[in-house]
């Protein structure tokens, strides 16, 4: 390395984190406060910060720069949204940081405001060092409710010409590294048919019933795509799986149900699962809208995408997993000249970084299993050893 940089101490992190817990930033709400914040700190260190907003101007992204304006560097993301939360499950206030056992129990700590503190703890030795290239620092909104935030800064990146080289994602991942994971497509379904009595179902068109022929021919599909599955498969489980969140729709028992709307998912393992699901639920659906609208011929059913974000795909040469194997030199040397990587289910912005040509991989403190539950919370020492690997960043960038 060309320079050796000292971690930070770890209650600058722990202080910067108790500010980030008390911003409210459920996925869907206004993030502003907490970007204003970041943005304030980040430009006071002269740092260049550009922000990106959704169409409402109550959500913004935030991209900043420490060093030179020069092409490469690394990003270091984070999303600065959090689940929702209900205070009645929690021991003690969620957005209120909560320091006990050697733990930060509050909404985020681990998913990813732990990260995100760690980063800004160290953006200040950032700014003092002679970089050869750039230390990014990105911030997106959205994240847990249809990644509506990274794509918006990610076009803004390609329109500005900036191409870093690599992004370490700073998820929950236990300070594993994730070189691979799934992809994340969401949808709301609408079927709408024609109520009618009960006793009479087949002067109506039941949109409930529809509804559920259709989620049968979805769920239908499993042993397909479990034969379609790589094999071996690096995924568990090892195929692409479905989900149907919620479903709602009809007036009572004794009335056929007009309408009937139902929120599901698919985790592709590869992209060409997702247009054999689509081109088999295609035929379902034409075959179902034969029979509803010989009934009531302005029946209809309307899928809206709400979001479909393919996964981190596996890269035998990535610039982002070399990155990681030389600031986790120690244990690469430790296991035997490799370094492990693992590969998961559930989605993150990662996938988006790569699309848009920007080689990613997952790397972060906390686990993801405490993730969106109630006390959640991030180890004080997985904070120490995220702050190590930061300054190792450092000193690998700089002169």
């Amino acid at each position: 390395m060309a320079e050796s940089v000292v971690p930070v101490p770890v209650d600058e992190a722990l202080d910067l984190l108790d500010v980030l817990i008390s911003y409210d930033t459920v996925a869907l709400t206004p993030n502003l406060d907490l970007i204003d914040d970041v943005r304030d700190r980040l430009e006071t260190l002269g740092a260049s910060v550009v922000l990106t907003y959704d169409d409402s101007s109550t959500k913004a992204n935030l991209f900043a720069t420490i060093g030179p304006n020069v092409n490469g560097g690394v990003v270091l993301s984070g999303h600065s949204d959090v689940v929702p939360v209900d205070p009645a499950d929690w021991t003690t206030p969620p957005f209120t940081a909560d320091h006990r056992h050697g733990r930060v129990y509050g909404r985020g700590t681990a998913d990813m405001k732990g990260f995100v503190a760690c980063v800004l703890a160290m953006a200040p030795t950032y700014a003092e060092l002679d970089l050869t290239v750039p230390i990014h620092v990105a911030l997106t909104f959205d994240e847990e409710d249809g990644f509506h935030g990274a794509p918006i800064l990610l076009a803004d990146l390609v329109e500005r010409g900036v191409r870093p080289s690599a992004a370490i994602i700073g998820e929950p991942t236990g300070l594993r590294t994730v070189g691979a994971h799934k992809g994340c497509y969401e949808y709301r379904t609408m079927v709408t048919g024609i109520n009618g009595h009960s006793s009479a179902p087949a002067e109506a068109v039941s949109a409930v019933h529809h509804a559920s022929r259709w989620i049968s021919g979805l769920l239908g599909l499993a042993d397909d795509l479990a034969d379609r599955a790589p094999n071996p498969s690096p995924y568990d489980p090892p195929s692409t799986t479905f989900n149907v969140g919620t479903i709602s729709g009809g007036q009572g028992r004794c009335v056929v149900a007009d309408r009937c709307w139902f929120d599901w998912e698919m985790r592709p393992v590869q992209a060409s699962d997702a247009s054999f699901v689509k081109e088999h639920m295609a035929a379902v659906e034409a075959a179902l809208l034969d029979e509803m609208r010989a009934v009531h011929p302005e029946a209809s059913i309307q899928t809206d995408v709400v979001c479909e974000i393919d996964g981190l795909e596996w890269r035998d040469a990535s610039p982002a997993l070399d990155l990681v194997r030389v600031l986790l030199a120690d244990e690469v040397a430790a296991n035997g000249g490799t370094l492990p990587v693992d590969v998961v289910a559930y989605g993150t912005e990662a996938g988006l970084f790569q699309a848009a040509g920007i080689p990613a991989v997952l790397w972060g403190p906390g686990d993801i299993s405490v993730a969106h539950r109630p006390d959640e919370f991030v180890e004080v020492a997985d904070l120490d050893v995220c702050l190590a690997l930061l300054a190792r960043l450092g000193g690998h960038l700089a002169r």
